[in-house]
């Protein structure tokens, strides 16, 4: 029981899923912010063409 304790405390595959997660989050978050800030310039250029055509 003691020699399973033991494994169980060692065993760190847990944690480095954990932080693959939380890596696969920031890059999500980052990803979102730049297809954001791109999608406002974009409007913005398209309005702008197309007063400017009118």
């Amino acid at each position: 029981m003691i020699a399973k304790f033991r494994q169980f405390i060692a065993d760190e595959s847990g944690a480095t899923a954990i932080e693959y997660g939380l890596i696969a989050a920031g890059i999500s978050v980052a990803i979102i912010a730049v297809v954001n800030g791109l999608g406002t310039k974009l409007r913005t250029s398209f309005s702008s063409i197309s007063t400017q055509l009118k």
